[in-house]
């Protein structure tokens, strides 16, 4: 069994509740605090080598697509759904940008999500 590990960054320094699903799911949930923690989602993936980024802002692209621009990871952004965020996981996309939705089931499909693609 291998550890998904998931950074969590949200403009307003939230993510604890995705971070509590990612921990359900077996994954490693990593939270960026402080305000304005989005547009350090790439920087933090990059050191700890995350398998996922997840991105919160009003527009939900903010972060993602910073991450995308410094460091060529897959993001889609602008999501709203639990499901767009599965869907984006099963088409190969390494940074997710969501409205703002700090919910423990969220960090739990991303994660399961992300083992039935890759394997367990």
């Amino acid at each position: 069994m291998f550890m998904v590990k998931v950074v969590i960054a949200d403009r307003l320094g939230k993510g604890q509740n995705v971070a509590r699903g990612v921990v359900a799911a077996g994954g490693e949930g990593i939270v960026v605090p402080g305000i304005g923690a989005d547009m350090k989602l790439g920087d933090e993936m990059n050191k700890v080598n995350a398998d996922i980024g997840i991105s919160f802002c009003g527009s939900g692209g903010a972060g993602a697509i910073t991450a995308q621009t410094k460091y060529g990871y897959k993001a889609k952004h602008g999501m709203r759904s639990i499901d767009e965020g599965v869907t984006a996981i099963r088409e190969g996309y390494k940074v997710l940008g969501f409205g703002f939705n700090d919910v423990e089931e969220l960090g739990k499909r991303i994660v399961e999500a992300y083992k039935q693609q890759y394997g367990e």
